[in-house]
């Protein structure tokens, strides 16, 4: 059933039996299914698939090249009749998919009202997802996730199976959580980054001489590998570009961590703090 005061591009496909609610808009080259429920003004942009048993509720903006309600990335999935729910005035970006439920994880993945799921994430199935929760972009959510509400997920970040986040809680971008969150916890994973030697592989393809590429490795392991209180990084590197002051290759790491930036240098372990 197609409401009269829907707004259906000529290049968009609607299958019989979808439920197009009043004032909806449907953008070019949509397509649509036959089990598919639009409330009221539901707005899809372009280029956007919903199929499957999928109930988007009134208000919900969908943007380009999203997928909702396909089968689940599940290899126990044996086409059993679950469902998507996307709750009201929910907002969803260019390239999300949101897969419908499983026998094994209640038949129904959920987002709720007033949400914003960011460009490229992904909503597993049998996810619940509360109201007012902010997905930033291109977080993953694996199955059966239960996010509370008016929790913030921080930019590509993944989230195991099975994980809860409660309510107000805030997760710092590109953290892997595989422990439940407490109701408004700040949390993040350790993402200090740590540098294990020369790009070598590179190095040869573009035609580094063997000489030049010792001359590198060398230089690394001094700047980088002679701790002591004697050898702090700085004088690590004063050390090196007097004996490497002929190395093009070597003043360009020397210069590089001399140039004045916000950012420490990434070091060889973890608990090193390599500021000159």
């Amino acid at each position: 059933m197609i409401s009269k005061s829907a707004v259906i591009h000529s290049t968009a496909i609607v299958a019989d039996g979808a439920v197009i609610g009043e004032n909806c808009f449907i953008g070019p080259y949509c397509c649509v299914g036959q089990n598919v429920v639009l409330g009221e003004a539901v707005r899809l942009e372009s280029h956007v698939v919903v199929t499957g048993d999928t109930k988007i509720s009134s208000g919900c903006v969908i943007f380009p090249f999203a997928s909702l309600g396909q089968s689940p990335q599940d290899l126990k999935y044996e086409n059993e009749r679950s469902r998507l729910e996307i709750g009201r005035n929910t907002v969803i970006r260019e390239y999300v998919t949101a897969n419908i439920g499983t026998q094994g994880g209640g038949m129904l993945t959920k987002i709720g009202d007033n949400c914003l799921i960011m460009a490229y994430c992904h909503v597993a199935h049998d996810c619940y997802i509360g109201d007012n929760v902010i997905l930033v972009n291109g977080v993953n959510l694996s199955g059966h996730v239960c996010i509370g509400d008016h929790a913030i997920i921080g930019g590509m970040s993944a989230v195991k199976q099975f994980i809860r986040i409660g309510a107000h809680a805030i997760i710092g971008g590109a953290s892997a959580i595989d422990r439940d969150v407490i109701p408004f916890g700040l949390v993040r994973s350790n993402r200090v980054t740590t540098i294990f030697g020369i790009n070598l592989i590179g190095l040869k393809r573009r035609g580094f001489s063997v000489s030049d590429i010792e001359e590198v490795q060398s230089a690394y392991a001094e700047i980088f590998k002679n701790k002591s209180p004697k050898h702090s990084l700085t004088k690590n590197v004063e050390h090196v570009k007097k004996k490497y002051a002929k190395s093009k290759n070597v003043m360009e790491i020397t210069d590089f961590i001399e140039e004045k930036s916000k950012n420490p240098i990434c070091t060889t372990t973890p608990t090193d703090v390599a500021e000159p």
